[in-house]
């Protein structure tokens, strides 16, 4: 369940690793027949924004053809990449839908035989949401495609994410109180960079205890009980607060900051 692969996949590297895909697509019998690839999750975010410089693995939709299978392990195989370094492992999770293509955009072609599309945005937030992992990337990657968003003049509304949460999956039924809570909580934060410190030591934090409680009960941790395992025994045992508990301290800190601000200033306009 826990990933202890250490390979690392950077936006200059993926595009190594696409066109060498590209070259042995075209090798093995595709020069004609073009295929397509959407990114999503860390590679996708990793080719968007900056505050992110790598992934472990390259999450994407791919087509079910045979010879881009083989294609795909041939460059594994030449770059001694680790077996799934491309996969669509997500298609089998909660955060799978089958529109991601309409909600996709152009990325890049590469030797006119393998066009490369992503998912952005919102829907990268919605996909994330819908993950919701505490021992991954999921939360703090939210935060961060925010900040980004913010920083570049277009920031992403709660009214864009119903939209996207909508597109791809109906609405919010299937989504976790904890996932409703967490945008909101997020989006009321003013320092997204104190927010992100924050979850993204916790996602750390958490992560390291799960791989620990693995190795002391081999066999029990699995994705039905994973929830409550994080819940129950790491914060529990570690008398941690939960990701939404820090995040409301982190709210609570920012009203006390700007109550004490205002205050000061009324004072000295007297």
């Amino acid at each position: 369940m826990l990933s202890d692969d250490s390979k690392a996949f950077t936006k200059d590297n993926i595009n190594l690793f696409f066109r060498d895909l590209s070259k042995e697509y075209k090798r093995l019998g595709g020069k004609n027949t073009p295929v397509e690839i959407i990114l999503i999750g860390g590679a996708a975010i990793i080719e968007s924004y900056d505050f992110r410089e790598m992934t472990t693995d390259i999450d994407a939709v791919l087509p079910d053809v045979s010879i881009m299978k083989e294609a795909i392990n041939r460059v594994g195989d030449m770059h001694d990449l680790p077996n799934g370094w491309l996969n669509a492992d997500f298609m089998k999770t909660a955060s799978w839908s089958p529109k991601l293509r309409q909600y996709s955009v152009a990325y890049r072609t590469f030797n006119q035989v393998l066009n490369v599309r992503m998912i952005t945005g919102e829907y990268l937030i919605a996909m994330k949401l819908r993950s919701g992992r505490q021992y991954k990337n999921d939360l703090s990657d939210i935060i961060g495609i925010l900040a980004e968003q913010k920083r570049m003049g277009n920031p992403i509304s709660m009214e864009q994410i119903e939209l996207a949460v909508t597109n791809l999956y109906g609405g919010w039924d299937d989504f976790s109180e904890e996932a409703k809570q967490y945008i909101q909580q997020i989006l009321s934060i003013a320092d997204y960079q104190k927010a992100y410190e924050t979850v993204r030591n916790s996602e750390i934090q958490t992560s390291i205890s799960l791989v620990q409680f693995q190795e002391a009960y081999p066999g029990i941790l699995s994705q039905d009980n994973l929830h409550s395992v994080i819940e129950n025994v790491v914060q529990r045992r570690e008398k941690r607060s939960s990701v939404l508990q820090q995040l409301q301290e982190l709210k609570a800190s920012e009203e006390k900051s700007k109550k004490k601000n205002t205050k000061a200033q009324d004072e000295t306009s007297l």
